[in-house]
Order: C-alpha cells, then sequence, then structure tokens
C-alpha cells in the first residue's frame, strides 16, 4: 500500500497559487515602477508650462495626455501625481499599524486600566463619521501631503487594534502562553515572541485594503478641495479639473486617466488583501494524506 505524503504549503505558496492576487501583485509593481522610474528617465517636469502647445491641448506626439488649464503635461502630472497618492496610501496604512498593532496587544494582554482606556478612546474616534473627522483635521493643520498621511494615519488605527485585541484575548490564557509565564519570561518577550506571531495575521491582510482607503480618502479630499494643493498634484487634484462641466464633457484625457488609475490601483490592492487573508488561513492548508 503506497502512501503518500504531503506537507503543508507555506503561505507565499499558497499565495503564489492565486491566480488574482498574483495579477493583482504584478500590476501594483508594474505602477509602481512606472510611476518612479518614467519621470526622471523621460525627463518629465510636472510643473512646467508648454506655451507653444497652449492650454487644454488634447493629446499629441509631444504631450500623450494632452495639457491642462496653463499648459502643464498631464502624463508628468499623471505620474507625479501617482507618486503622491501612493506615498500617502502606503505610509498611512504603515503608520496605522505601528499605531494600532501595540495598543491592541496592550489592551488584550494587560486587561484592566488599559483594555479599559484604549478601547474606550477606540471607541470614541470611531463614533464620529471619518470624513467629517477627517475633514475637520486636514482643514485644522493644513493640507500638505505629510498632514494627510498623519491625519488618515492616526484615524486609523481603531481598526487594526481591534483587530489585534481580539485575537490576543483569544490566545492569552493559552497552555503554551501559560507556560511562558511560568518558566519566568517577561511580558514584553512574551508579547513579542509568543504572542504577536499568532495575531498578526489579520494585520497583513488589512493593510492593503487600508492602503486602498487612504488614496480614495486622499482623493476625496483633494477634490473637495482641502487636499492637495496646485502646484503639487494627485490623482485627486486631477480629477478635480472635471468639476468644470466642460471639462466632463469636452476633455476626457484630463480626468479619465486618474481616475482609471484611482480604480486599478484600489481594486488591485484589495486583491492582494483576499490574496493574504486566503494565504494566512491555517484552515487552507493541506494536510499529510495516507
Amino acid at each position: 500500500m503506497e502512501c503518500h505524503a504531503y506537507l503543508p504549503r507555506s503561505p507565499w505558496a499558497r499565495f503564489r497559487g492565486d491566480r488574482r492576487a498574483m495579477f493583482c501583485l504584478i500590476v501594483l509593481c508594474l505602477e509602481l515602477l512606472l510611476v518612479f522610474l518614467l519621470p526622471p528617465l523621460l525627463g518629465l517636469e510636472p510643473n512646467a508650462s508648454d506655451m507653444e502647445a497652449g492650454f487644454w491641448a488634447p493629446p499629441s506626439r509631444e504631450h500623450w495626455l494632452g495639457t491642462d488649464d496653463v499648459g502643464r503635461d498631464l502624463l508628468a502630472r499623471l505620474l507625479c501625481g501617482g507618486q503622491v497618492s501612493l506615498l500617502i496610501g502606503l505610509s498611512a496604512a504603515a503608520i496605522s499599524a505601528a499605531v494600532g498593532i501595540p495598543l491592541g496587544l496592550l489592551a488584550g494582554y494587560r486587561r484592566g486600566a488599559w483594555e479599559f482606556w484604549i478601547m474606550r478612546l477606540a471607541d470614541i474616534v470611531q463614533s464620529f463619521p471619518s470624513i467629517v473627522l477627517v475633514l475637520c483635521l486636514v482643514a485644522l493643520v493644513g493640507p500638505s501631503a505629510l498632514n494627510i498621511v498623519l491625519v488618515l494615519g492616526l484615524l486609523g488605527w481603531t481598526g487594526i487594534a481591534r483587530l489585534v485585541y481580539g485575537n490576543t484575548l483569544t490566545i492569552r490564557d493559552q497552555e503554551y502562553i501559560v507556560a511562558v509565564r511560568a518558566l519566568g519570561a517577561s511580558r514584553s518577550l512574551i508579547l513579542r515572541r509568543n504572542v504577536l506571531p499568532n495575531v498578526i495575521s489579520p494585520v497583513w491582510c488589512s493593510i492593503p485594503l487600508r492602503a486602498g482607503r487612504a488614496i480614495l480618502s486622499e482623493s476625496s479630499l483633494s477634490f473637495l478641495g482641502v487636499g492637495i494643493r496646485t502646484p503639487q498634484a494627485s490623482w485627486g487634484s486631477l480629477i478635480k479639473a472635471a468639476a468644470d462641466l466642460t471639462v466632463l464633457t469636452g476633455r476626457p484625457w484630463a480626468w479619465l486617466p486618474p481616475a482609471l488609475c484611482i480604480i486599478l490601483t484600489v481594486f488591485c490592492l484589495a486583491g492582494i488583501g483576499d490574496g493574504l487573508r486566503d494565504a494566512l488561513d491555517t484552515r487552507n492548508r493541506r494536510l499529510p494524506t495516507w
């Protein structure tokens, strides 16, 4: 009788087996390369006006996406605006994780006053409509890229903290945690080596989704006039030109490319998040079969 044993596949192997997730990852990597490498390679200047081409020039050999209302090349502004939008989205998600993970660990493991104050603070932050709170804070501190990153990042920690908090509550009294505690390990060592690796998986899944939400939030702020300001460009500020009915109906090359970039980026980030969720789910592992 033959016996066939299959070792459990690694998370990366399971992620590679997800065609949609791999497609989204490849597209996002290509987008990052194009956005960050093409401007210096092609010598594109997002703030230089071409008076010979004129204002609102249609796409041509010199300006592939035409020009805007002051003669600036829209392709250059699309690529440089992509740098701003992507950096804001990824940085805001990273800040949310950096704040939410330790707070969730402390609330779930220490309990008591730590749990009460951290979770009540999360309740207070989540009780406000997010877009209203973001609008007020950005208007208060000023519409710069750094301020938008800080506001979006520091307001997005609550969801991650709750994820880590719930998982920490589940495992804090498990036998292996009790055994390590009985051996005299310090609290910080237990949190770092025994608790964190077992509660971090949902966070990896949520970070791409939060990056996509941050990109949408920045685009909304720029469209409403309290986000990235001219001459700096972002995908949201480029779409703001479509607020004019003449541009919306007669010059689609001015707003359609940034809109498609936002849709594509958010879709890819969502696909990567779903792929990470399936890859890190232990129930998807193939157990040995005989």
